[in-house]
């Protein structure tokens, strides 16, 4: 992708020249005719660099310096200073600029600091998308351009102590981004604690969130400081926040705007430093318009926003983590080395996987469990025989995952046993009979 480069300047000439000169290079260009203009521009499309003169009506280029360096992530800024004014110059560059250059100024010298600039750019771009490679790499598995973007974006908000908004379908890898994102936060250190917002009632859920005196319910015999007094200086994790009684949504909307909590049974406020990070498979929006979610918690919950791509949409790394899936699950069933086919890895392509990276783990577990001898009998992936629409989730059933994981046992056991079926029989706990019966039930060969 190119750089986007935005010039400010209240002179249409200047504006015009330096738009010229820089065609040259391969980057997109915008043009401002004023601070306010720059700042409009710059949120409805952000850009890496932004080159702007200091003189300009309504905003002037020090006002504007400091109004991107608020945003996330800032853009390198130049300065563009009339002859004798380096003065001015010196200010921007203690401001936070990272340059400048005069006017009336030379095609060379402008050249040469927009590509200083943009070489800056480039190298800030490339080691913020290593560092979230390697913080999204240590709780996901992949190889696609769609979630080396994903690992960029973590790199840029984990250090920045924002509250972030995680979404994406079900079984993408939300909770293993937030993992991701405290790894690389500055509370990387301090605790980090995970709350299901749909698993308890709106009573408990507050004495969860925010702690509770003892003998402030039935059954409350001692003093907890709650998930908040728990995470306290490190992260909170609310996962499926669509699913938040509308009770609970201004407590939590209090917590969040004020850094204050009331345990349940107390009258006394306490101040709290806990970082938010949100997720859900919901659509908030949709549940805002409806009236199921308040609009204002939305927009506290989503300073960043972070979609999780499906793994429809990242089809290349289903080959690397169906490799990843198949050793793990050979060393939990002891079956050996595995031999596979380019015909296996082409079916796992050719399906749609509507329940995503999860779904995904669970076919090969299943496949690996009921495979023999290191061989891996395709007719036994889950309903891969053709695409399936998004509603069509067609996960193993209960039986089928009972009997995968007895099948493993009984592999795991004979290969303990060396295949001496008695000794397996006395191992898992059964008769010799019972364990023939089950090794024809799953088509396993004796000695």
């Amino acid at each position: 992708m190119k750089p986007r480069v935005l010039i400010v300047d209240d002179d249409p000439g200047v504006l015009y020249t330096i738009k010229e000169i820089l065609e040259s290079l391969n980057i997109d260009i915008s043009a401002a005719e004023d601070g306010i203009a720059a700042l409009k521009s710059y949120d409805e499309n952000t850009c890496e660099l932004v080159i702007t003169d200091l003189r300009m009506p309504r905003m002037d280029g020090i006002e504007l310096l400091k109004q991107l360096l608020t945003k996330s992530p800032p853009p390198k800024v130049i300065v563009i200073t009339a002859h004798g004014s380096e003065r001015q110059a010196v200010e921007a560059i203690k401001a936070g600029a990272y340059d400048y250059f005069r006017k009336p100024f030379e095609n060379d010298e402008l050249l040469a600091v927009v590509q200083r600039a943009l070489e800056t750019v480039r190298l800030t771009l490339t080691n913020e998308q290593l560092q979230g490679e390697l913080a999204l790499s240590q709780s996901l598995i992949f190889t696609s351009s769609a979630m080396r973007k994903l690992a960029t974006l973590v790199a840029r908000v984990a250090p920045r102590d924002v509250t972030v908004l995680i979404t994406g379908e079900s079984g993408t890898g939300k909770e293993r981004v937030a993992e991701a994102i405290v790894r690389a936060s500055q509370r990387h250190d301090k605790p980090f604690i995970k709350f299901n917002c749909a698993a308890l009632t709106v009573e408990l859920a507050e004495a969860e969130l925010f702690g509770h005196a003892r003998g402030a319910f039935t059954g409350a015999t001692r003093t907890r400081p709650g998930l908040f007094g728990e995470a306290d200086g490190g992260t909170l994790l609310l996962d499926e926040i669509g699913e938040l009684a509308p009770a609970m949504q201004s407590k939590l909307l209090r917590a969040l705007q004020e850094g204050e909590i009331r345990p349940v049974g107390e009258e006394r406020i306490r101040k709290v430093d806990v970082r938010v990070i949100a997720a859900t498979h919901q659509d908030l929006k949709a549940k805002v318009a409806v009236g199921q979610f308040r609009e204002d918690l939305f927009y506290r919950l989503n300073v960043v926003h972070i979609k999780v791509p499906t793994l429809r949409e990242r089809p290349e790394d289903i080959a690397t983590l169906a490799k990843h899936f198949l050793k793990r699950s050979a060393r939990r069933f002891n079956t050996g080395e595995l031999t596979t086919t380019d015909e296996l890895f082409q079916r796992l392509r050719d399906y749609n996987w509507p329940g995503n990276v999860r779904e995904l783990e669970n076919a090969i577990e299943n496949l690996v469990a009921l495979s023999c001898d290191g061989h891996l009998d395709l007719s036994l992936l889950p309903n891969l025989q053709h695409k399936t629409t998004i509603d069509d989730h067609s996960l193993p059933s209960l039986k089928t995952r009972v009997e995968a994981f007895e099948r493993g046992l009984i592999c795991e056991a004979l290969h303990a046993a060396h295949h001496n079926q008695s000794a397996a029989a006395r191992e898992l706990g059964i008769s010799r009979v019972t364990l023939n019966d089950k090794m024809k039930k799953y088509g396993l060969r004796g000695e």
